[in-house]
């Protein structure tokens, strides 16, 4: 690949302390393997990936749901606004090389069976599998190493 890699984060507006911290440091190892992020661009897992990943330097690309490009979380370098609501989804699992899914309800549910349809690796951390196609990591550290390494193999 001669662009950098683009890792999907996904997950819940409303995660646990722990997904929070799982989630912070998923976007600072995204940052410190020359990655970009990509994710919806508002709270939850999505603001605390996008702290981790921005406060270690790198590129924040957020999918939001709404017309305005200020709603995106302060984290965010890239903000795109579709005015599509849940329907960017789909533009998040295309855009992402590999996505990593941390809790999360309906939508990451959704964003997780779209990557999957589109041939795409979707690591889950810090849940039960949800599908079986899915790769499960047991921190934060694995997490980005499988799917990292899911596009060496591509």
């Amino acid at each position: 690949m001669t662009r950098k890699p683009i890792i999907g984060v996904i997950g819940g507006a409303s995660p646990s302390e722990k997904g929070l911290v799982l989630a912070y440091d998923v976007g600072r190892l995204i940052a410190q393997n020359n990655a970009v992020l990509v994710c919806g661009g508002l709270g939850g897992v999505m603001a605390s990936a996008s702290q981790g990943c921005a406060e270690a330097g790198g590129e924040v690309l957020g999918i939001l749901p709404g017309s305005s490009a200020e709603s995106a979380n302060p984290y965010v370098t890239l903000p795109i606004a579709t005015n599509m609501g849940h329907a960017r989804n789909v533009i998040i699992a295309h855009t992402a090389d590999v996505l990593i899914a941390i809790e999360g309800g309906y939508g990451t549910v959704s964003e997780i069976a779209i990557s999957l349809k589109l041939g795409k690796t979707v690591v889950q951390l810090n849940r039960d599998r949800i599908f079986s196609e899915a790769v499960m990591a047991v921190n934060s550290e694995q997490a980005v190493e499988l799917a990292l390494q899911s596009l060496e193999e591509e």
